[in-house]
């Protein structure tokens, strides 16, 4: 299983903060989404990194209640990993549990095509798991 089958699934819609925009914009816009990150992009649509709570909690705990002000990009880390749609998620599994990184945008020929998180990576192997478990039940009954 890839990462185009699972953004089939869960949709392709991102939410995406313009980089100039204010860390207190950016929480904002995360509770009003009931979303855990947004991807931040530059003033050509272009992610330049994706922006957490963590990060957010982080940069307050730094540099406090004025840090809010700041722009968005003064809290996501430098360098940001993405994945492909044909990655498969055992590998991007892997990539994000050794960057512990929660979040990656999904790139195609350098175009945004969506956003997959950890937990939907988990949730499609137990999805899979359970499939090949019925499938191993039904095959034994009959």
């Amino acid at each position: 299983m890839n990462m185009d089958f699972i953004l089939r699934g869960k949709g392709r819609d991102v939410v995406t903060i313009d980089e100039a925009r204010s860390l207190q914009e950016a929480a904002n816009l995360m509770d009003s989404h009931g979303i855990g990150a947004l991807l931040v992009c530059d003033s050509h649509e272009r992610p330049v990194g994706v922006l957490s709570e963590r990060d957010v909690i982080r940069e307050i705990a730094l540099n406090g209640a004025a840090s809010l002000i700041r722009p968005a990009t003064s809290a996501i880390l430098p360098a940001f990993l993405t994945a492909a749609p044909e990655d498969l998620i055992e590998t991007v599994m892997v990539r994000m549990t050794e960057r512990r990184v929660r979040h990656l945008p999904v790139m195609d020929a350098g175009q945004l095509v969506g956003i997959i998180s950890i937990g939907d990576l988990v949730k499609a192997k137990i999805a899979t798991a359970e499939a090949e478990t019925e499938a191993l039940r039904k095959y034994i009954r009959d």
